[in-house]
């Protein structure tokens, strides 16, 4: 009968930690992205962390009913996850790092970020490493000592970005009629924003051509789309004032 007891008493506290369990996972997933921390890219740690503590206080109380010393059971689990760590020292280094990138905010899901020679779209962060998808639809799998031993750039964080909008005019060409020819660009393009406001700068004198940059800025979201359209629409706006796009070339002396 006390072992009936016993095992009853089990059976209530398994079904209580995982009712427990589950339902610690679920107020989670269902909570306000804005209490978390990193808007919520925590969430599978934060639900894992949860998961494994509840079961594993219930297996402890467990064994405390059925008279198993747990005290030594925890001394001896303790000795052997010092070796395991030892061992693993590189993996637990990882999952540091991965921790506190994630609690600080550094990447999120549905950002492009760019560290070391790798950048993408984060799709996902579990455990052990970020999954990272590349504009030309490459998977990457990076662990996450490599993105916290690199300079992090994200492309997404900020609402608005600034561009840069090249063109090389011949030398003979007048840089005033270049001018006048962006001028007229960003009066015509209402996606620019106005503070800061866009401007025209002759960026540099090149090997055989004078470099006209205008320098805009626009909303993050709207990047892309307005410089693949400015870029098309100054070269034909350029042409059409009777501009010069020159070649590279050099100058031969030759002499006797």
């Amino acid at each position: 009968m006390e072992f009936i007891k016993d095992l009853a008493l089990s059976v209530i506290i398994l079904a209580v930690g995982i009712f427990l369990s589950r339902t610690a996972q679920r107020l989670i997933k269902n909570s306000n992205t804005e209490r978390l921390p990193a808007n919520g890219t925590v969430r599978p740690l934060l639900k894992a962390f949860v998961r494994y503590g509840i079961l594993l206080i219930s297996a402890i109380m467990i064994l405390n009913i059925f008279g198993v010393n747990t005290a030594s059971l925890l001394a001896v689990l303790g000795a052997a996850g010092i070796a395991v760590g030892l061992a693993l020292k590189d993996t637990l280094g990882n999952i540091a790092s991965g921790i506190i990138l994630l609690i600080l905010g550094s990447i999120r899901t549905g950002e492009f970020i760019e560290f070391g020679s790798y950048s993408g779209t984060v799709k996902e962060t579990n455990l052990f490493t970020a999954i990272l998808e590349t504009p030309d639809g490459i998977h990457i799998s990076a662990p996450y000592s490599s993105i916290w031993g690199s300079p992090i750039k994200n492309y997404t964080r900020n609402e608005k970005r600034r561009m840069d909008l090249s063109i090389g005019i011949s030398y003979t060409d007048s840089v005033d009629a270049a001018f006048q020819v962006m001028q007229k660009i960003i009066a015509s393009e209402e996606r620019f924003l106005k503070n800061p406001a866009a401007q025209v700068i002759m960026q540099s004198i090149e090997d055989s051509s004078v470099k006209i940059t205008i320098r805009a800025w626009v909303l993050n979201r709207q990047y892309w789309d307005i410089y693949w359209q400015m870029t098309k629409l100054i070269k034909e706006k350029i042409e059409e004032a009777g501009l010069h796009i020159p070649l590279p070339h050099r100058q031969i002396i030759m002499s006797n």
